[in-house]
């Protein structure tokens, strides 16, 4: 199934039922007065959250979809029928915005999740609704109301607590296929990965959380280069992005610090939120490295990546990782360290959490000053 993560759709609530004039007339009932019902309701359209659907597919093609007016009422007070609703199943993580204004109408985050979007119109009302003592023989009666009518931009944003980001062929696909479920296709080319990967990383039998898997940025891509800014959103619900750097290019003349620095610009020119996320450096490939030279190339590759002055980069060197996601020496040590991350979050709900996990593991070794996370 192709993976969409956009589309346009008009939704149509049905129009409320009008209500009637009419009068009893019956052999041996003279002046039987007003019967007129009232018309029944529109149907309207409500957006519900499904987590067994994961694309906007269903959306691309199918984009109008309109709910049944109501019935119109009768004589011999009976009403018109209500008009069923329509329910329009989304992925969770989708985001629904009012196309015309641009107003966020809803967000679906949880399984279950319904959300009205378009209200439907409310029956008129029949005549036995204006027989009073001084009148007698209404002939008064409402129409009914219209539906709304929208045009809905509809985004997904994948819910994942840790999101992938780096270069193309940095690893990440290798990286998410060594340590969950997920099996992306892997090649020995740029841009293997085309949309979102999702994978949920076991640590213990009850202990898990979920990972994401973007197609690798290129330094132009605000410009629109490679696949540009097309898959970043789906990286903005996540707690925790682990920037993946190929430590070891095939190309002699390709430099990781050169390249960690344009993913990092491009980030920011994208979304200055999702810079400041907390981010996590995961240096992979070291397989292909001697391990006499693993140290100082990592020490070395640390102290050129923070810079001096005002281009000097803020980075915890206890947020440096150096694994081989090919061989899976390193994996498990970082995504235990990951779920402790994630778990002290969530247990914590507080702004300070990073903080408060630094105090907790001030004790282990940083890179360029004692010793490589592995």
């Amino acid at each position: 199934m192709k993976f969409f993560d956009e589309a346009r759709i008009t939704v149509i609530a049905g129009n409320g039922g009008d209500g009637v004039i009419s009068f009893r007339r019956e052999k041996f009932i003279p002046k039987g007065g007003p019967d007129g019902g009232d018309g029944g309701n529109g149907g309207s359209v409500y957006a519900v959250a499904d987590r067994n659907i994961n694309t906007l597919i269903d959306y691309r093609y199918a984009r109008r979809h309109q709910a049944r007016g109501g019935e119109r009422g009768r004589g011999s007070d009976q009403y018109g029928a209500a008009a069923d609703d329509v329910n329009l199943r989304m992925p969770v993580g989708t985001e629904i915005y009012d196309a015309d204004s641009g107003e966020l109408i809803a967000d679906l985050t949880a399984h279950g999740q319904v959300e009205l979007v378009a209200r439907g119109g409310k029956g008129g009302a029949g005549n036995i609704h204006f027989k009073s003592s001084v009148n007698r023989a209404p002939r008064q009666a409402t129409p009914g109301t219209a539906g709304e009518e929208r045009n809905l931009r509809l985004e997904l944003k994948v819910l994942a607590d840790v999101g992938l980001l780096g270069m193309p062929n940095a690893g990440k696909s290798t990286f998410i296929s060594a340590v969950s479920n997920a099996r992306p296709k892997i090649a020995d080319y740029p841009f293997t990965t085309l949309h979102p990967n999702l994978g949920v990383v076991r640590v213990a039998p009850e202990k898990s959380f979920v990972i994401a898997d973007i197609p690798g940025l290129i330094e132009g891509a605000a410009e629109g280069a490679g696949l540009g800014h097309q898959f970043l959103r789906h990286l903005q619900r996540t707690r925790l992005l682990l920037h993946i750097i190929d430590f070891a290019p095939l190309d002699p003349d390709a430099d990781p610090v050169h390249d960690a620095r344009a993913i990092l610009g491009e980030l920011k020119k994208y979304d200055p939120a999702l810079y400041d996320k907390p981010r996590w450096l995961v240096l992979n490939k070291i397989d292909m490295i001697p391990e006499a030279e693993r140290e100082e190339r990592i020490a070395d590759f640390v102290k050129r990546l923070r810079g001096r002055g005002r281009n000097a980069l803020p980075l915890d060197t206890k947020r440096v990782f150096a694994i081989s996601a090919l061989t899976r020496d390193g994996t498990e040590r970082l995504c235990q360290s990951v779920y402790e991350y994630l778990d002290l979050a969530r247990r914590a709900e507080i702004p300070d959490a990073d903080v408060r996990f630094d105090r907790e593991n001030s004790a282990e070794a940083a890179p360029g000053d004692d010793e490589t996370e592995r």
